[in-house]
């Protein structure tokens, strides 16, 4: 692929597509009432997964794109779990009281902020809530830094059989530039441990496009933590966004890479993942051969969530937390960002929706297509349109992004197949936005392609 062509696409600002519609395209005439009534039907379709979001860590890390709010007290989370607890017994009663549940994943911030024996009471309001089917899946996100041994413990017992670690970077120079020192040896002493608790599967999340980060410090990175094996790489681009995450204007504009510096650098990753045994799942995903994902992949049942790629096949997710995101059949869902406005609906005894999309037929069509292309780099629109009941005529007629990329050799068509060329995999998502219909109306920035 030319560098002309990487510039062209690379730099462009383009949703990571882990909904369609995106978030931007929430409104808050979708609310309370609307989420009751998706609810009520939540277990009909079958089981469900589970979202808690918990937004509190004892530092910010300047990259952080999450909402997360910075504390060294406990306070502040156990009155949030309180929260959180009475918010589940609204979303359990909502939904009848019997909402199968095969998936469980604890994001944040950082989950493993919560103490021993919170995280127990937590996962016991849950089983108490809800219907936990025989060997339901419970993921947690770890900070190395901060995960006791107790923990540690705590998370065996409880079930948890998927660990997701935050690693980023081990070069101490961009680790110095995102305010996130974290050793070689935290990590491996937090992937022994969890093994050792029988939490069978870890992953680990690596990020290029950082300040002061090389093509070389990103193979060092990776040689490192391949050594521990994890069964899993999630590799994300960076994100800088200032405008909206304040905390990021701390980090020197200077000194991040540009386009093409980003894709040499996503490219180094995957060639040294690849060089260890993974395979290259997706746009960003790398998995043991043997690995649930990898599994999914081969099989082409692999889906796209807010978790990024998953071997998840439930069509609902429930949304817990302040500023959760939930899926019903209906559509979206989102909760109330700011702490106490999220506290207050819940304490009032209403579900804290803030805002939703509730989806038309068309958005299930172009849903399905993106999807489509995120997981495979390829669509078949001629089956999908027929079997919405739709001709596809109108998703490529007048489509002039999709014209444009087809025209770069970014993408190919024959008949109603679209299949994304070989080596502009990496612009996926600039092939996902041409059938985007929302794509460039709100006026809010996403992350860079490359």
């Amino acid at each position: 692929m030319s560098d002309c062509l990487v510039a062209k696409y690379g730099d462009a600002r383009l949703p990571r597509y882990t909904s369609y519609p995106t978030a931007p395209a929430f409104s808050a005439a979708v609310g309370p009432d609307e989420y009751a009534k998706g609810l009520a039907n939540a277990g009909e379709a079958g089981p469900v997964s589970v979202y808690l979001h918990v937004p509190f860590c004892h530092s910010m890390c300047w990259y952080c794109g999450c909402h997360t709010t910075i504390t060294r007290q406990d306070a502040p989370v156990l009155e949030y779990l309180d929260v959180m607890s009475q918010e589940i017994e609204l979303v359990s009663f909502a939904a009848g009281n019997d909402v199968p549940v095969k998936n469980v994943h604890f994001g944040g911030g950082t989950p493993t902020i919560m103490k021993p024996r919170e995280f127990s009471a937590l996962m016991a309001k849950l089983r108490s809530a809800f219907r936990f089917e025989a060997g339901a899946s419970i993921a947690v996100e770890i900070d190395p830094r901060t995960l006791t041994f107790p923990m540690v413990e705590t998370l065996g017992e409880n079930g948890v059989d998927r660990a997701s670690l935050g690693v980023q970077s081990f070069d101490p120079i961009v680790q110095a530039a995102i305010n996130r020192i974290q050793s070689f040896e935290q990590t491996e002493t937090a992937v022994s441990g969890l093994r050792a608790a029988g939490v069978a599967s870890v992953n680990f999340d690596l990020i290029y496009g950082l300040p002061k980060q090389t093509v070389q410090s990103c193979i060092e990175t990776v040689s490192l933590a391949a050594q521990l094996r994890p069964d899993r790489f999630a590799v994300f681009g960076y994100a800088h966004i200032p405008a909206f995450k304040k905390h990021q204007r701390l980090i020197d504009e200077t000194s991040l890479p540009d386009a093409s510096q980003r894709n040499e650098q996503a490219e180094a990753i995957a060639q040294e993942l690849e060089r260890a045994g993974y395979v290259r799942i997706g746009l960003d995903h790398f998995a043991l051969p043997d690995d649930q994902l990898a599994v999914a992949a081969r099989n082409g049942t692999m889906r796209r969530n807010f978790q990024g790629y998953t071997a998840d096949d439930c069509d609902t997710l429930i949304g817990l937390g302040a500023s959760a995101i939930g899926r019903l059949p209906i559509g979206y869902m989102q909760n109330h960002v700011p702490l106490g406005l999220y506290a207050g609906r819940v304490a009032s005894g209403i579900l804290p929706t803030a805002k939703g999309y509730l989806l038309t037929e068309e958005d299930k069509l172009r849903a399905k297509i993106i999807e489509s292309l995120m997981c495979d780099f390829e669509v078949d629109l001629g089956k999908l349109s027929k079997e919405a009941g739709f001709d596809a005529g109108f998703l490529i007629e007048r489509n002039e992004r999709l014209g444009e990329l087809l025209a770069d050799g970014v993408a190919m068509i024959s008949e109603d197949r679209i299949v994304v060329s070989q080596d502009a995999r990496f612009m996926v998502r600039a092939v996902a936005a041409a059938f985007d219909a929302y794509f460039g109306s709100y006026g809010r920035k996403h992350t860079k392609a490359a």
